[in-house]
């Protein structure tokens, strides 16, 4: 489960901070890859020069403090995670999670965290029980956060009650089990559906030899199948490139042109239940294909070509059944969510994942991405930059609480 998987731990000013070293040992050994961060009053018990042993990586506990050749650390951090721990968790920190404040390195990285958080508390029994502290509890709740209950016993203090830091064996155990209700949640409800993803830009050509393309690698849409097709779903995989791996389980079907990208989903979009369209397709194409190489004309310095619309597949689309959803994406320059807007309620679609590809650091042909999920009548969802299986995961979440 934790081989090769970022944890980054955020430890806070508790007693019970020493305990941590031996929880990231457990992680370490199953194949984790370890950072960490400390608020200074968390350095009072433990040195940094301690995490930095044993994760082998600077730790950051200042937001001017520049230990990475990253621009702005507490960003490429909160991207970096895959999985974040706050341990041991102070009522300090856990205010300050439930209010959103960032003051400090700890608080506004993960305020920039789209990960998995888990918040592993640690205090005084009557600290714990205070009214506050059950209603910052809550509201981490609310907001996705898991939040481990302090185990009971001998306090700090001299006397018994709950507050303690539980032993590292259970808290592996507890993360594993939220993991493993939450992946199921998407199973129950995506489980055996059927599934037609789309991925890559498509080409039109204009000679034997010349095309019209996009930067699109299909990388978005690789990771929608590997994801779907764990959560147990039946996988389709229309793919306008051959440069990437398919994933295992997965039926592919290669096409090249807008022409065969149509035909392809048309054959398969009936037994659809699901239909997630991340290619990119090319908007225009040649109105004549030249049967030979166009050769360079010496009489002149410019070649013109006359173009016209290719067909817009999902809006011609007509749903087999009321209960099919459609994923449209819009890859914007500009005016992203204005744009994307349009495009949910032109194209009829259930939900359009909105990305800005004018940034050379997500979206086209790299492995991140960052998007906002469009929804009628519901509010936007954002998720920050992140992998782009981070992305698809998080998009089928919201599918399969649809589906659920």
């Amino acid at each position: 489960m934790w081989k090769d998987k970022h944890i980054t731990f955020f430890i806070t000013g508790g007693i019970a901070a020493y305990k941590v070293v031996e929880l990231i040992r457990l992680f370490q050994k199953q194949g984790a890859l370890v950072r960490v961060a400390m608020t200074k009053t968390a350095t009072k018990f433990v040195g940094e020069a301690t995490f930095q042993t044993i994760s082998r990586h600077a730790v950051q506990t200042d937001l001017f403090e520049q230990v990475t050749t990253a621009p702005v650390a507490h960003v490429e951090l909160a991207d970096w995670t895959d999985f974040a721990i706050v341990a041991p968790a102070t009522a300090s920190i856990i205010s300050k999670m439930a209010s959103g404040l960032a003051d400090d390195f700890v608080s506004t990285t993960l305020l920039a965290v789209t990960a998995p958080i888990f918040v592993i508390p640690a205090m005084n029994v009557h600290m714990w029980h205070n009214p506050a502290n059950q209603r910052n509890v809550q509201t981490l709740k609310q907001d996705g956060v898991h939040v481990m209950e302090p185990a009971s016993g001998l306090l700090a203090e001299g006397y018994s009650g709950k507050g303690r830091f539980p032993e590292s064996a259970a808290i592996m155990s507890y993360m594993l089990a939220q993991i493993t209700v939450k992946q199921n949640l998407g199973l129950n409800s995506l489980k055996n559906k059927n599934i037609l993803i789309t991925a890559g830009g498509t080409r039109e050509y204009l000679d034997p030899v010349r095309y019209i393309s996009n930067r699109s690698s299909g990388k978005m849409g690789y990771a929608f199948a590997e994801i779907a097709q764990a959560f147990g779903a039946h996988v389709t995989l229309i793919s306008a490139t051959k440069q990437l791996v398919a994933p295992a389980n997965v039926n592919v079907i290669y096409v090249e042109t807008v022409s065969q990208m149509k035909t392809a989903i048309q054959a398969e979009f009936n037994k659809a239940d699901i239909l997630i369209m991340a290619a990119a397709i090319s908007d225009y194409q040649a109105t004549h294909v030249a049967h030979h190489k166009i050769k360079k004309d010496a009489q002149s310095n410019k070649l013109i070509l006359e173009l016209k619309k290719t067909p817009d597949i999902l809006k011609s689309l007509k749903r087999a059944r009321p209960d099919q959803f459609l994923v449209g994406f819009a890859a914007e320059t500009e005016d992203l969510l204005n744009n994307a807007e349009k495009k949910l309620k032109l194209k009829n679609v259930n939900m359009i994942v909105a990305n800005d590809v004018s940034r050379t650091d997500i979206g086209f042909d790299v492995n991140d991405n960052a998007v906002t999920i469009l929804q009628p009548d519901e509010k936007n969802i954002q998720i920050s930059k992140t992998s782009k299986k981070n992305i698809a995961r998080k998009v089928l979440e919201v599918i399969a609480k649809r589906f659920a």
